[in-house]
């Protein structure tokens, strides 16, 4: 039982990057962690980071797109600390194809952590914050969750259903306490580019993949982005500001880099900024 009346937030995603870094930020702040994983075999460097920062961190494992489990988890952390104040949903995952490459199997997937996980966890904690009158869900979404782009088709697709999700919700749930908001980060360094798998070329009698030559311009694209991108760490601060915020927003962003792409899309009504930024990055080099 938490009897020390710290607050006790939840993280998903914690065994590397930005999840890694928000859990021990939020730690190094005083809030009680449960820093969950899929699997807790890979939680050295989690706990590495926690030692070297001199913070302690109850370690569990969640798969967030299995919500049995998921309600279990939830069912523990209160049994055992008597309070759940914060829910970080940061699990996510990515995938690179344009609609013909990618399988039904495929885009629910991406549903399925990208935009079902996040919803079950934040119906499961929802009852408690309620009751407690106070309480914050923040979902780690995507500048992606606001600005569709090339070969993003599922991921996107399932970011912009999270965040339709949570700004409907959030207006519902202010008036008991509760702040429901969404964090958007930009590139944030990683070997994403290099873990990459190249899509199946689509089903056709000619033997030329048509989207090969915009492929290879989006990747040589994001390699550059990705390479001078924010740092797992720096984006893990900004999380843990917006989670630890008295004052309310709904949209947060990590960066500055972050709030200038996103509000182009925001302030776009009819598309034509977004199709026009994001036209170039497929643009095969010429020869």
């Amino acid at each position: 039982m938490n009897s020390n009346g710290q607050p006790v937030a939840l993280v998903t995603g914690t065994s590397s990057g930005m999840g890694l870094h928000t859990a021990v930020e939020l730690a190094r702040r005083g809030l009680t962690v449960v820093a969950t994983m899929r699997d807790t075999s890979r939680a050295t460097a989690l706990t590495d980071a926690a030692a070297e920062a001199g913070v302690e961190l109850d370690v569990r494992a969640l798969d967030v797109t299995d919500h049995e489990a998921a309600r279990s988890c939830v069912d523990g952390v209160l049994a055992d600390h008597g309070r759940l104040d914060v829910l970080v949903n940061n699990a996510g995952r990515g995938t690179v194809a344009t609609a013909e490459q990618l399988s039904l199997d495929e885009i629910r997937d991406q549903l399925e952590v990208n935009y079902l996980g996040p919803v079950a966890l934040t119906k499961l904690v929802l009852p408690r914050m309620r009751e407690a009158g106070s309480g914050t869900v923040l979902t780690v979404t995507s500048v992606g969750g606001a600005v569709g782009q090339p070969f993003a088709d599922a991921y996107c697709g399932a970011k912009f259903a999270v965040e339709g999700f949570m700004q409907s919700l959030a207006v519902v749930m202010l008036p008991h306490g509760v702040h429901v908001s969404v964090i958007e980060p930009a590139a944030v360094a990683s070997d994403f580019v290099g873990n990459v798998a190249r899509p199946e070329a689509p089903a056709s009698t000619d033997s030329r993949d048509p989207y090969a030559a915009q492929l290879d311009a989006y990747l040589a694209r994001s390699a550059g982005a990705f390479a001078n991108a924010q740092s797992s760490r720096d984006a893990a601060v900004a999380i843990a500001d917006a989670a630890t915020s008295t004052d309310y927003r709904f949209r947060w962003q990590t960066s500055e880099g972050a709030t200038a792409f996103v509000g182009m899309s925001l302030a776009d009504t009819d598309g034509s900024r977004v199709l026009g930024a994001t036209r170039s990055w497929i643009e095969p080099a010429p020869n």
